[in-house]
């Protein structure tokens, strides 16, 4: 009798043993999911995150050339304005 006392609680115990696991698995196959869920918005953060990038570099290298234009443009009006300040001096001068 107290051989089957024992048996059975041996298989309660190995019962409680199993469902636990049955539990622990179904946690982990949902914080699985999550987690695949929570990878596909970082992945997608990422792709337009790549592209903001690119759009500022794009724009970052049209202003770059741009201010290098203004740049030139302005010194080319300044050699003009020193120019025809130097004529309007020899005019002053004869």
């Amino acid at each position: 009798m107290a051989q089957l006392f024992e048996d059975t609680d041996s298989l309660d115990g190995l019962e409680e043993r199993i469902l636990k696991a049955v539990e622990l698995i179904s946690e982990l196959k949902e914080e699985n999911k999550s987690l695949r869920e929570q990878l596909k918005e970082s992945e997608a953060e990422a792709r337009k995150a790549k592209a903001d990038l690119e759009n500022f570099q794009a724009t970052s290298s049209s202003s770059e050339k741009e201010l290098e234009l203004l740049r030139a443009e302005r010194k080319q009006v300044k050699n003009r304005i020193e120019k025809l300040l130097g004529q309007m001096d020899r005019l002053a001068e004869s």
